[in-house]
């Protein structure tokens, strides 16, 4: 199957240019942190529902949302379609593909939380229904928006690193017990949980978005905290054409953390530590609309080498999670592509599965566009 999946402009209904109203289902930390103030703070976009059934959840919305609708099951929204223009998921990776369903056979458009959906099989049917249904269809990678990716694209793009070879990149964290009462660290492999489909699709997402379809796929998946019953620390290795090796670690036992981006090219290497500062604003509550939103201090700059023997820092460029939501908006007016396509999504959990292949058998797996 071709990964152009090109809901174009021709064959989503274009809506006019008017307010998109939206519905929010979960108000946990995607809903919460991420989705609900990045709808908020883009024009265009009206958030007038938020789903949960959560009461300390429900008031801490209605506090900060005023004038929004607190429902308690997503069929309020069902029952209630024609109230609504875009379905926003952000609920547990289990019931993505339940959701997604639901919504575009409701004829609405959908933006669902990375991963699309927990398979490969859930994520191609559910394209098939958004192009049946003519309905947008996208996945949200924020990440793909973080300050630190943006300039390594930007350095990869000019050519300053030359041939690159090598690929690193990594979400380390440290929490010594699992966090009771999280579904991403209790449920199964089947069901979305773990550290693989939930950094790792970052990740992978990212190292396909500057490489393409990896042809091999090598993977460690682990549960080394006393009582963790999802994975929490992986390791996965992919081989792109053009020889150019990727490592990707995301983990929650790294006390000490390694860079997020080392990358080794012929004619110089890129190294960044440090996370892109948005999430941590954001969980300050300021938004995109605040003073330096997106901005970190010269003392988090990525160190730039070259094969002339230049080391010099680079100043970040700044982050920009908003461009997602404000390309949707412009996407559902017929004025750009959907800023995510889902074939990229499809594409992240084909090789996700390919990876818990490596892992059961020990083995490189070969994965490529042939094979999806």
């Amino acid at each position: 199957m071709s990964l152009c999946y090109a809901v174009s402009r021709r064959s989503v209904e274009i809506m006019p240019e008017s307010i998109v109203r939206v519905a929010l289902i979960g108000y946990g930390l995607a809903g919460s942190v991420f989705h609900a103030p990045l709808i908020a703070a883009t024009d265009g976009l009206s958030l007038d529902a938020i789903v949960t059934s959560n009461q300390e959840r429900a008031a801490q919305a209605q506090d900060l949302y005023k004038g929004v609708k607190i429902l308690g099951s997503v069929d309020d929204i069902w029952s209630q379609s024609q109230r609504y223009d875009l379905v926003v998921i952000a609920s547990p990776n289990s019931v993505h593909e339940e959701q997604a369903r639901a919504a575009l056979n409701c004829g609405l458009a959908v933006v669902v939380d990375k991963p699309m959906a927990p398979s490969a099989v859930a994520c191609k049917s559910l394209m098939e229904l958004s192009r049946s249904k003519g309905k947008l269809l996208s996945v949200f990678q924020n990440r793909r928006w973080d300050n630190d990716f943006i300039t390594l694209r930007s350095v990869i793009d000019q050519g300053t690193l030359g041939k690159i070879v090598r690929f690193e990149s990594r979400y380390e964290r440290y929490r010594s017990q699992p966090r009771a009462g999280s579904w991403r660290e209790s449920v199964s492999r089947e069901e979305g949980g773990g550290l693989l489909y939930d950094l790792g699709s970052h990740l992978i997402d990212q190292a396909c978005t500057l490489f393409g379809m990896p042809t091999n796929v090598y993977a460690e998946l682990g549960r080394k905290r006393r009582g963790a019953q999802a994975d929490d620390d992986v390791f996965v290795a992919l081989t792109f054409p053009a020889d150019i090796n990727a490592h990707l670690w995301m983990s929650l036992v790294a006390c000490i953390q390694g860079a997020r981006f080392r990358v080794l090219g012929l004619d110089g290497a890129f190294e960044k530590f440090g996370l892109d500062p948005q999430e941590e604003m954001l969980r300050n509550g300021k938004t995109p609309k605040s003073e330096g939103w997106g901005i970190e201090p010269d003392s988090s700059w990525a160190t730039l080498a070259t094969a002339q023997g230049g080391i010099e820092r680079i100043e970040s460029r700044p982050g920009s999670y908003e461009a997602y939501y404000r390309q949707i908006y412009q996407a559902l007016n017929g004025q750009a592509e959907v800023p995510v396509d889902p074939a990229d999504a499809y594409r992240t959990t084909c090789i996700i599965e390919a990876a818990i292949a490596s892992c059961n058998e020990q083995r490189p797996v070969a994965i490529g566009a042939a094979s999806i």
